[in-house]
C-alpha cells in the first residue's frame, strides 16, 4: 500500500529507521510512533519507498 501523502511517507521512514535500530524508538512522536507499533517492517518499507512527486503534503483521513 503506497503512502497517500508526503507526511505519511516521512512518518513511515522515521518508524522504519527505529524498527531497524538506526534511530531510537523514544524519538518517535505521533503517527510515526503509531506506525512503529502497528506495522511490520515490510509494510513500513512499502510506505517509505513511495515516490513523493505529485503527493500532497497532508491528506485528511
Amino acid at each position: 500500500m503506497p503512502a497517500k501523502s508526503k507526511a505519511q511517507q516521512k512518518a513511515a521512514g522515521a518508524a522504519l529507521s527505529a524498527k531497524r535500530g538506526d534511530s531510537k524508538k523514544s524519538d518517535l512522536k505521533g503517527p510515526s510512533k503509531d506506525m512503529y507499533e502497528s506495522m511490520s517492517e515490510k509494510q513500513l518499507e512499502e510506505f517509505a519507498s513511495t515516490k513523493r512527486k505529485g503527493k500532497p503534503e497532508h491528506v485528511d483521513d
